[in-house]
């Protein structure tokens, strides 16, 4: 992956000679990743898909493929369930994320490749490269930054993302 960015523990990405703020877990970076720390994994996470709010931008400009959202799009995080890290529709009878959201968290999305290959029980779900709020503060185990960063790198050919702690 020679187009892969480097995001360490205290915020900072780096991508083709460029350092930019980011915002990372409020667990801080871990290696022993688990459901609900709030920890964003140590690793090479690959740049799966982006996922995108259409009624609220275009398409992101990237090398892996990339699907509208709908209001009915979800991500499953019950560890019990047979769907866990992995998108779902709603109403979805497990624990699970909404990706159609009020707020712009989630007008560009990034999945990363961690714990889905193969999902294991508990080691983490719904980590996403994605837009992060105002002033950057921590995400539950994402990374985040500001959009037009985000579409940036995406346009730039970022295939995925070296979490380091």
């Amino acid at each position: 992956m020679s187009d892969t960015a480097r995001v360490t523990a205290d915020g900072l990405l780096r991508f083709r000679g460029e350092t930019l703020r980011c915002a990372i877990g409020a667990g801080g970076i871990r290696a022993a990743k688990q459901e609900g720390d709030g920890a964003t994994p140590v690793g090479l996470l690959p740049l799966r898909r982006v996922f995108w709010r259409a009624d609220r931008g275009p398409r992101p400009a990237c090398a892996v493929p990339a699907e509208p959202l709908a209001p009915d799009d979800g991500w499953c995080d019950d560890p019990a369930h047979r769907d866990y890290n992995r998108p779902v529709r709603l109403p979805h009878p497990a624990r699970h994320e909404r990706l159609w959201r009020e707020d712009a968290v989630y007008d560009v999305i990034g999945v990363l490749g961690w714990n889905d290959a193969p999902v294991l029980r508990d080691r983490g779900s719904a980590i996403f490269l994605h837009v992060a709020r105002p002033g950057l503060p921590p995400t539950e185990g994402c990374v985040a930054m500001p959009e037009p960063e985000l579409r940036r790198l995406l346009a730039a050919g970022l295939a995925g993302l070296e979490i380091v702690g």
